[in-house]
């Protein structure tokens, strides 16, 4: 069954990969992030018929209301929302990080979050939907000093918080926690790295389980080094 997907952070890697999965599998997305030229670009990819971009700073939450009004009524309700807009660190661990990275990266990586599931959750209510995180395998390791490592650690917590409050409305919830993936994310080329179509392929899988299974969370590694 064809279904309605929104996808924050959309416009390169893991939100682009996921994009052209999903539309390749018959569903339809709602692509929203900052950089217009490439939303429009992966629209016209995709076809105007299966995919519609929008302008969104997951920061403000104006902006988000907005993004998911402008969806719903573009599409008539969701049934999928992917919180997969990030950032990441600048320099390693704390004392040598900087401080408006780590201003950004909670900002991004975990408020932003909470915003899109906050105005998510009533769409997906209706649908009986399916509430998907971004998180990494940061989120399981305990990284020297890294806020970046924290701010994933949050989002595997806040995963199985949100399936707590959801499960009662048969809103499921999963968190997909990559190791490293080679994107733009990163300046230099990753070779060894999972590439952003094995986030698709994991993310077609939990949202297509049958309504009585619930994905809680896919740890996908590369098979060297993985992290």
């Amino acid at each position: 069954m064809s279904k309605t997907v929104l996808i924050t952070g959309a416009s390169s890697g893991i939100g682009a990969a996921v994009s052209r999965a999903l539309v390749a599998a018959g569903h339809k997305v709602a692509l929203a992030a900052r950089s217009t030229d490439k939303l429009t670009a992966l629209v016209e990819e995709l076809g105007a018929h299966h995919a519609l971009a929008i302008e969104c700073d997951v920061t403000d939450p104006d902006a988000q209301k907005a993004m998911f009004d402008t969806a719903v009524a573009h599409y008539g309700g969701l049934d999928v929302v992917f919180a997969n807009a990030g950032l990441g660190a600048k320099a390693k661990g704390t004392e040598h990080g900087d401080i408006d990275n780590f201003r950004e990266l909670v900002m991004v990586n975990n408020f932003a979050v909470t915003v899109t599931c906050k105005y998510g959750i009533p769409h997906l209510k209706k649908s009986k939907g399916h509430l998907v995180l971004i998180g990494s395998q940061a989120g399981h390791r305990a990284l020297s000093g890294s806020v970046y490592s924290a701010t994933k650690w949050f989002i595997r917590g806040y995963a199985k918080n949100l399936a707590n409050e959801l499960e009662d409305h048969d809103v499921r919830v999963t968190s997909i926690d990559p190791g490293m993936v080679d994107t733009p994310f990163f300046d230099d080329d990753k070779p060894d790295a999972l590439r952003p179509a094995d986030i698709g392929n994991a993310f077609l899988y939990a949202i297509s389980q049958p309504g009585h299974v619930r994905i809680a969370d896919i740890e996908i590694y590369p098979m060297v080094d993985g992290h």
